[in-house]
């Protein structure tokens, strides 16, 4: 396994090797002061805590069956996860997700979030014990949505070393019987005051770890949806809109997009995604060898990536089933959730935000995955074999 981690590690980058160190940390540098340029004049809120039930209404109809048992959704990560930026528990993407997961599958959902703002790979170790061990959080999760990378990247956690701590987080839920999907590493070129060259460094480095990151997950049974371009087009061309006040993380409508992103996976994980599952080629869907998988999903959003199965088994390396799904829109007022506070503030529950811990992460919306057809494209259709 650490070989193969290391080996994930290189896939991705693009020519970062081939800069210097100085190159590197001058563009880490940047991201960071950016970070704190942003923060200087203002105060960082903690995110509203969102946990709860979702979708109590379907419980009502549906009697002693198993669809009144709510499905149990668990947030591990970073800021992102936990929903920095904005103000209101429905606006976080874990009660995003809880409220369409809840209105496409029909059935209650229960959200527990344990991410922590600020947080790196290393700190998914605690957030894990805390899902599986902690009382009043039994049974384990039907399914966790795991958001990570970016403070490995301003931090300088070296790739092999973040993909290890996100494999046994991996491998300890799926040996608890979670389905698990993790957001890949965001993209942090499209940091506003990072200018070219070292916004294309960042990018290429952010990639780099995302590739890593989801063939590690792959491998362990997991599903991966790249969120890293999501942030790039989409926020570029409507930054007042789609970044919240510390022009930094998400804003509500942001978070909108990329759980949008997600929903699709979450739901076709647990087998209530409303489509067939085959394979399109004409959306550019089809089978690759992992590590191929890995890097044409970190380069274009809103990508999933998982397991290729019974296709994998006829092959002498892993192989990986690379899919573009289509989005539904989601609820359009969540609900506050039922026993969460009123004013969407964490009131008196615990607190999830670190204050040593400075929250350098973000991500979030993208264009159509089906719509950005880049020249790569053109050769990534030859390559594709459904």
């Amino acid at each position: 396994m650490a070989r193969r981690i290391a080996t994930a590690a290189a896939y991705g980058g693009g020519g970062v090797g081939l800069l210097g160190g100085a190159a590197v940390g001058l563009v880490l540098t940047e991201v960071q002061l950016a970070r704190r340029q942003l923060l200087r004049n203002g105060r960082e809120d903690p995110p509203p805590l969102a946990d709860g039930v979702y979708g109590a209404e379907y419980a009502a109809g549906a009697g002693a069956g198993p669809a009144a048992v709510p499905w149990r959704l668990a947030m591990l990560g970073d800021s992102t996860a936990a929903g920095m930026g904005v103000h209101r528990a429905p606006q976080t993407p874990g009660a995003l997700l809880a409220s369409g997961l809840a209105a496409v599958s029909e059935r209650p959902v229960e959200l527990h979030n344990v991410a922590l703002s600020g947080a790196k790979s290393d700190d998914l170790e605690r957030q894990v014990s805390m899902l599986l061990t902690e009382p009043g959080r039994a049974p384990a999760p039907d399914v966790c949505v795991i958001m990570i990378g970016a403070n490995d990247i301003t931090g300088r956690m070296a790739p092999a070393e973040s993909v290890k701590h996100l494999s046994d987080a991996v491998a300890r839920l799926r040996t608890a019987g979670c389905q698990v999907i993790v957001g890949t590493c965001p993209d942090l070129g499209s940091v506003e005051p990072v200018a070219q060259p070292l916004r294309w460094i960042a990018r290429r480095l952010c990639r780099q770890l995302a590739a890593a990151q989801t063939i590690a997950v792959v491998e362990l049974g997991g599903r991966t949806v790249s969120l890293g371009d999501l942030l790039g087009p989409e926020f570029a061309a409507r930054p007042g809109e789609l970044f919240g006040p510390d022009r930094y993380h998400p804003s509500a409508a942001g978070y909108v997009t990329a759980a949008m992103a997600v929903l699709p996976t979450l739901c076709a994980a647990l087998g209530v995604w409303p489509e067939e599952e085959r394979v399109e080629p004409l959306r550019r869907e089809g089978y690759l060898p992992v590590e191929r998988a890995a890097t044409r999903a970190a380069a274009v959003g809103g990508t999933e990536v998982s397991a290729a199965g019974e296709e994998s088994a006829e092959r002498r390396s892993p192989w990986a089933l690379l899919k573009r799904r289509r989005r539904r829109q989601l609820p359009a007022q969540p609900a506050e959730p039922d026993g969460a506070d009123r004013d969407g503030t964490d009131g008196d529950g615990p607190d999830r935000n670190d204050p040593e811990k400075e929250g350098t992460d973000r991500k979030a919306p993208e264009t159509d995955s089906t719509g950005r057809v880049a020249d790569a494209d053109r050769e990534e259709r030859q390559e594709l074999s459904p």
